[in-house]
């Protein structure tokens, strides 16, 4: 029986299916580019028809924000040229009312579905906050002295950057703002400043214990590794194994062989009945067309007991995986602004995994492994889907 069935991801339905649909096509796209124009409002209002005047329509209506004492208008410089649409015109406008004090997010200015997760996160932002915080959307064009004047308008202490479009402005950023990054896998190897960043990849700690609620006899886990990707991440693991009471077996690699030559050797090697390969988010060692259909083959062959660091391998025959609880993700990145915000201290370094996590669970691999899948309790979504 082979395992590289194919399960759609539906977006549609629960809340819970829909906030894992935007997450499954965010992560695919984190390195992806992104639209020309940056300045977006995350509120839209209701546009005129296509062929009402801009300025018949909204010229009072924009006299009138201005003149309020209670809004603050940034003007933001589309970027780019040709013809502009309604809604851009208007986020070139953006009035912020009530808005929280001190906290501004950027995030990558991106289409839907992916749109989405980054909207999930904005709202826990706001729920931690307790208030709406201005919001900026940013491309690759962005104009970032115009960006800094605008912050510098609204008196903003500390910057919460989403995504890598994100955090490669922030390090463009005044030096005196504070930035908490999140959204990303890694720190930028560039950067040209301090930053709090908060990892996509989850804590291994916390996969170690799923992995010993489901297969409590687990006393080996095998794990392949770009040391230029991963280090930092191995050496939670290995303090996160040893919590767990497991040994982790590591093998760094550098490149596309070296990976194939680690795998054959855990292959040939591995005790399924006490043994388990634990895959990283890793572009070298688990390289997508070559490395992983031959890791999932053969563990399937063996029945060697996989765990992944990515949702779509799930999709794919791993066993398990854990993912963003987006949510709870901004409700943590706006408690580390919080908390940058009450210390005034803008020279913190930090690079953490992700802990605010959901858990998806392929049930055919684990009937496979001979597992007792009315056991499994507290996972988030099935494949394939029921």
């Amino acid at each position: 029986m082979s395992m590289h069935s194919t399960f759609s991801l539906c977006c549609s339905g629960t809340s819970s299916s829909r906030r894992v649909g935007a997450w499954a096509a965010l992560s695919i796209l984190l390195l992806t580019a992104t639209p020309d124009s940056w300045a977006n409002s995350r509120d839209t209002e209701a546009f005129p028809h296509k062929n009402t005047s801009w300025t018949e329509d909204y010229s009072g209506v924009i006299s009138a924000i201005e003149s309020s004492q209670d809004v603050v208008v940034f003007p933001i410089h589309v970027a780019g040229t040709g013809t502009v649409s309604i809604n851009r015109m208007l986020a070139n406008k953006v009035a912020q009312a009530a808005s929280v004090g001190g906290i501004a997010v950027i995030y990558p200015d991106i289409g839907e579905p992916y749109r989405s997760v980054f909207t999930q996160i904005i709202d826990g932002i706001e729920d931690r906050a307790k208030g709406r915080v201005a919001n900026f959307a940013v491309g690759p064009n962005v104009n970032v002295g115009e960006l800094n004047n605008s912050l510098r308008r609204q008196d903003t202490k500390v910057v919460i950057a989403l995504g890598r479009q994100g955090m490669k402005v922030a390090n463009s950023l005044d030096s005196n703002i504070g930035v908490v990054v999140g959204g990303v896998l890694s720190a930028a190897e560039d950067g040209a400043r301090v930053l709090q960043v908060n990892s996509l990849s989850p804590d291994p700690a916390l996969l170690f214990s799923r992995l010993k609620k489901m297969m409590p006899n687990t006393r080996r886990i095998f794990t392949v590794y770009d040391p230029r990707q991963n280090e930092w991440l191995i050496q939670l693991a290995k303090e996160g194994a040893a919590v767990h009471g497991v040994e982790l077996v590591t093998y760094p690699v550098q490149d596309l062989r070296s990976a194939m030559r680690a795998y054959q050797e855990i292959i040939a090697k591995a005790d399924n009945r006490q043994d388990a390969l634990w895959l990283p988010q890793d572009s070298t060692a688990v390289e997508e067309s070559t490395v992983l259909p031959f890791v999932l083959q053969e563990s399937w062959n063996n029945n060697l007991a996989v765990f992944s660091s990515s949702f779509g391998h799930v999709k794919r025959g791993v066993l398990f995986s854990l993912y963003p609880d987006n949510v709870e993700l901004g409700r943590h990145l706006a408690g580390d602004a919080l908390g940058l915000l009450a210390s005034g201290n803008r020279d913190t370094s930090a690079l953490v995994p992700l802990r605010e996590v959901l858990m998806a669970v392929n049930l055919r691999t684990a009937k496979h492994l001979g597992l007792n899948t009315a056991r499994i309790q507290s996972f988030d979504m099935a494949f394939p889907e029921q």
